[in-house]
């Protein structure tokens, strides 16, 4: 009977210490996702810059393997604008006045009015974020920046499952004041919307439901998912970064930039991105992604089958 007792004991103890793996510390400057001992990821609340220069916040940096080895760029000197997981967009319209570029931040900044930790679910974490988005070429009548767009950003890490681990982002953006557009890149490419910024190196792959994907400058098709693998840590060792387009994301299935080296890889929208679109007063504009940080390449893992349970969650 006792031992059929310590039996009882150890195995709520254990279920409750499995359930608590994860956890989650929201401070003034970022908010942490640790699973036991092993960083997962950095949520930048607080403005960085390079001498007031670039200022940037609202994005995620460092995003970490199962190694724990640090995937994402922030500040790279190819592109100093560019910042670990980021969403971002150039054109900020009110009417015919343009506002600032988000992409290249110029004119332009997001205020981080609150953090706060949603109900567990699933042995997961979460995060809610309300970021308001302004300019200095838009002053209220007391002369002080007038946001123009109330972004609300979900992100939730899941506990790893053998060799991979799920990272969901749910982005959803409204319109403050009449008459807000935006849009991407004012080119054939027409870049903007969700972008890693990943470490690359010269064995970097490319793959898609349909199999290998070849980049190229203006944007390529693969419906659903790209899964982006390599020896990132330039060692034998093999990991990947799966970028999973949920199909009830506008305008889905949406393009994809992608780059070998010295860039970002952009799920595009809207697309066509140089046409900038309205947002609404009233209905928001909803955007979900899902990563998949994995060991291996895409064959370790079944990336479909996993997009399959993302699409009917």
């Amino acid at each position: 009977m006792r031992f059929l007792y310590f039996l009882i004991c150890l195995s709520l103890v254990t279920n409750n210490t499995f359930a608590q793996k994860i956890q989650l510390k929201i401070e003034k400057n970022a908010a942490y996702f640790i699973e036991e001992n092993d960083s997962i990821l950095v949520y930048q609340i607080a403005e960085k810059s390079i001498n007031g220069k670039y200022t940037r916040n609202n994005y995620i940096h460092p995003l970490y393997s199962l190694e724990g080895k640090v995937l994402t760029e922030d500040f790279p000197k190819d592109h100093l604008h560019h910042r670990g997981i980021f969403w971002a967009w150039h054109q900020l319209y009110v009417g015919e006045k343009r506002l600032g570029d988000g992409w290249e931040l110029e004119n332009f900044h997001q205020e981080i009015t609150d953090v706060k930790k949603l109900k567990d679910k699933r042995k997961a974490k979460s995060i809610k974020t309300t970021v308001l988005w302004k300019s200095n070429l838009y002053l209220d009548k007391h002369g002080k920046e007038k946001p123009v767009v109330k972004e609300n950003t979900i992100i939730t890490v899941y506990p790893k499952e053998h060799n991979y681990r799920q990272i969901d982002i749910e982005i959803s953006i409204i319109a403050l004041e009449p008459n807000i557009h935006i849009g991407g890149s004012e080119d054939a490419k027409g870049y903007g919307g969700f972008s890693p910024r990943i470490k690359l190196s010269k064995n970097t792959k490319f793959t898609g439901p349909q199999g290998t994907v070849i980049p190229k400058n203006l944007p390529v098709n693969s419906k659903g998912w790209i899964d982006i693998s390599e020896s990132f840590d330039d060692k034998n060792t093999s990991n990947g970064i799966a970028i999973l387009c949920h199909p009830n994301n506008p305008g889905y299935p949406n393009p994809w930039i992608l780059r070998t080296k010295k860039s970002m890889q952009n799920a595009v929208f809207p697309s066509p991105g140089a046409t900038a679109i309205p947002l609404s007063q009233k209905k928001p504009i909803t955007l979900r992604y899902r990563l998949l940080i994995h060991k291996g390449d895409e064959t370790s893992i079944n990336i479909s089958q996993i997009y399959d349970r993302y699409n009917n969650q």
